[in-house]
């Protein structure tokens, strides 16, 4: 079979027929049958930060649409592309009504109902340092990872699919094991967004943690269904019922106390009731029925990726649809290549791995991020292609496509919107200066009523608004919206909202804070802007250039940024409204250039330079509200 060949299955995509030319973000998901929300994901993960209302030319909109496993193609375009060796044509899939949260769920959408079938559940174990996760998962392995840790803490994430024997029938679970201390926050975030199930374990002599509370959040985030593991009951002051009591006051009650959440009361290290989280497990496998096509089109998540000495760059991926074969060819956001080998979890080569299996694979270009989104496709032809199209959309983002916050406003529209079941819950994250003024908060955003949107508080507590917070934003399947009272904003936190376009709205007076979120509920609140000063260039001598001037400059304060906003100041004249369109250091292109140091300029519709004129660089954020 040849290399062009060997992802046939992954080539059907559904074909959705416009007309050719530019279209509104909004309009364009009621074209192809996806949320708004799932086509602001994928301009995204393309670096183009948009609202629903925003306009996106045509090829950017045939990338967005290929992300969600969907041809577009103009009226009166019925040609299918050659490969080097002639792929067969594209059958096209089936429209489908189910709606989609997130790009790996756009390919599962996208399979014919009758392909998908019974997949193993991805479970993810999630709680505070040391309570036991690895020691819980070498429990169920029979096996000891826990010796190759450093200082017997998780160090990255590891994946494993065990069997379990029930009523006489073997059944597969996956499991992820993520670190639990604080460095590694952003991981257990990833870990959540991969997973069917959580398991939180908590230790029964500790009680819930500052962690325990955040894998919590992180669980709720992912809308994934939790299982409590309260492990350690062997230790002598252990205290099963404290700890379930705690969980009950974070809303997680017990299904012993009538609630809904299954709680297990278990020593990991003696392996006592190991087998009941087990057969949990397999009670929630019944209820949940994950499903996958292994025909289909081959994608999954990055786990972790490393350069090992002997064997060169190896990646850690769980497979979610379709059949990994060694010798695919696949894409990894913008870096590709042609798998070599594979390793299953025990370190024996294989051929094949179906959906749900972690493995590691040999033959990577780059070092991938993990949580990067994988697919196999045909040829190195499209691999290149793929990635060349990416690479162009992230280099053409201009000052005026930067980043903008997806807001109260933005948030509503889509709920407004109603097509989408998922977008009918507005997340809060409430951060206040005292627990004395966070309870109010908290208390009256939940006293709030609408008759289509409900209100969550996902998490609240006392404190500056953290960049864990925008995290926990980020990976919510919902939007969620940052309120602060009589706090700030760390710089962090800051910087990824803008990156992540998650909204942070700071207040001084509680009133302000609740009729704010009425009145985003109600469509009535409109964003205010203001530009913010971060950095100036003095003009030193203008220099020729091909295609005009550039100037020579140094950077007098702050930091002067590519493709950044800039207020363009000579004494006597009125100050211009320009854009910085190329910036150099000595003969290199740079994206920024620090305070004291040397740079070239060249500015939109600028045409001359003198000594002495003074570059602005501003950025247009949402002012704080009063």
């Amino acid at each position: 079979m040849s290399e062009d060949g060997l992802a046939a299955n992954s080539e059907e995509m559904e074909v959705v027929y416009l007309d050719e030319g530019p279209i509104v973000v909004q309009d364009l998901a009621g074209a192809v049958n996806r949320s708004s929300m799932d086509l602001l994901k994928v301009l995204v993960y393309y670096g183009q930060y948009k609202p629903i209302s925003a306009e996106i030319d045509w090829d950017l909109a045939t990338l967005v649409c290929e992300e969600l496993g969907i041809d577009l193609r103009a009226h009166g375009d019925d040609s299918v592309e050659p490969s080097e060796e002639q792929e067969p044509a594209d059958e096209p899939v089936p429209a489908v009504s189910h709606k989609v949260r997130s790009r790996m769920q756009g390919i599962w959408a996208a399979e014919p109902e009758d392909s998908l079938e019974p997949r193993p559940l991805v479970v993810t174990v999630l709680g505070h340092v040391d309570h036991g996760k690895t020691t819980l998962l070498d429990a169920i392995r029979k096996s000891s990872v826990v010796d190759t840790e450093a200082g017997g803490i998780t160090q990255s994430i590891g994946a494993y699919q065990v069997a379990h024997s029930s009523d006489g029938e073997e059944v597969r679970i996956t499991f992820i094991d993520t670190p639990g201390h604080q460095a590694f926050t952003q991981m257990r975030a990833r870990g959540a967004e991969v997973t069917d199930l959580v398991i939180l374990v908590v230790a029964a002599d500790d009680g819930l943690m500052p962690q325990t509370q955040e894998a919590i959040d992180h669980a709720r985030a992912a809308g994934v269904p939790i299982i409590v593991a309260v492990n350690k009951i062997d230790r002598p002051n252990a205290n099963v019922n404290n700890v379930m009591s705690q969980l009950s006051n974070t809303g997680l009650t017990p299904a012993d106390w009538g609630g809904d959440v299954h709680m297990i009361p278990l020593s990991a290290l003696n392996g006592d009731n190991v087998d009941d989280l087990l057969d949990t497990i397999l009670l929630m496998t019944d209820d949940l029925a994950p499903t996958a096509n292994p025909k289909g089109q081959v994608a999954g998540t990055v786990l972790e990726a490393h350069v090992d000495r002997q064997q060169g760059i190896t990646t850690n991926v769980l497979v979610q649809n379709g059949t990994l074969r060694q010798g695919d060819t696949v894409v990894i956001g913008e870096t590709w290549g042609r798998i070599k080998a594979m390793s299953d979890q025990d370190g024996v080569r294989i051929k094949a791995a179906g959906p749900s299996s972690p493995v590691q694979v040999l033959g990577i270009s780059d070092p991938p991020e993990a949580g990067e989104m994988f697919k196999v496709v045909g040829s190195k032809k499209k691999a290149v292609r793929l990635i060349d199209s990416r690479i162009a959309e992230r280099q053409s983002v201009r000052a005026d496509e930067m980043v903008q916050p997806q807001t109260l406003e933005d948030l509503m529209a889509l709920l407004e919107k109603g097509d989408d079941e998922d977008v009918k819950k507005l997340q809060i994250v409430v951060k206040a200066d005292v627990q004395g003024s966070l309870d109010p908060v908290v208390s009256s955003l939940q006293g709030i009523n609408h008759p289509e949107v409900q209100i969550e508080v996902l998490r609240s507590g006392v404190g500056n608004v953290t960049e864990n917070d925008v995290m926990l934003a980020e990976a919510s399947t919902v939007p969620v919206v940052i309120l602060g009272f009589n706090v700030s904003s760390e710089p962090t936190a800051e910087q990824r909202g803008r990156t992540s376009g998650v909204d942070i709205r700071t207040y001084d007076i509680i009133y302000h804070l609740i009729e704010d979120v009425e009145k985003a509920l109600n469509g009535l609140l409109a964003p205010k802007f203001e530009e913010v000063v971060i950095g100036q260039a003095q003009v030193r001598q203008e220099f020729p250039v091909k295609g005009g001037v550039a100037a020579g400059c140094i950077v007098i304060d702050g930091i002067v940024r590519n493709n950044a906003l800039v207020k363009f100041l000579r004494p006597g004249q009125p100050e211009r409204l320009t854009r910085v369109t190329e910036l150099r250091r000595f003969r290199d292109r740079v994206d920024t250039v620090q305070s004291g140091q040397d740079c070239g300029i060249r500015l939109e519709d600028i045409d001359s330079f003198r000594d002495g004129d003074l570059i602005e660089v501003y950025e247009e954020r949402q002012a704080p509200v009063a």
